[in-house]
């Protein structure tokens, strides 16, 4: 049931930079893809987390703007942050374990908590 075919979004940052917080991964899992699941976000986070959210955000908007994107190579974990508020399924049913599932960045919620990703 492992999929082996994971889309590999070329020109998307792999990580954000100086730091090990990983946006991409380089190969999929044999055993399949990491489902995606709604973290919650509190308010003390530490000041890196915020920013890699930040950079992920900003990452996300310049290539896919506001089009549906397959999930590919994007990190789960990452993802995961974001999941279920500012990046939502973009299909009915959506599978959260698979690399070809396609996501949907709100807008107007990614925008509310994330105005620095914007650049506006």
């Amino acid at each position: 049931m492992a999929l082996d075919y994971m889309l590999k979004h070329r020109g998307f940052p792999g990580r954000l930079s100086g730091t090990d917080f990983q946006f991409t991964l380089r190969r999929a899992n044999p055993k399949g893809a990491t489902p995606l699941t709604q973290r919650e976000r509190r308010s003390d986070r530490r000041a890196p987390d915020k920013r890699a959210d930040i950079a992920f955000m900003a990452a996300l908007w310049e290539h896919f703007g506001d089009q549906p994107f397959e999930r590919g190579n994007l990190d789960a974990g990452r993802l995961s942050w974001l999941f279920g508020r500012e990046v939502l399924p973009a299909t009915d049913p959506f599978d959260p374990a698979n690399y070809e599932s396609m996501l949907v960045i709100n807008e107007s919620a990614a925008r509310a908590a994330f105005p620095e990703a914007f650049g506006d």
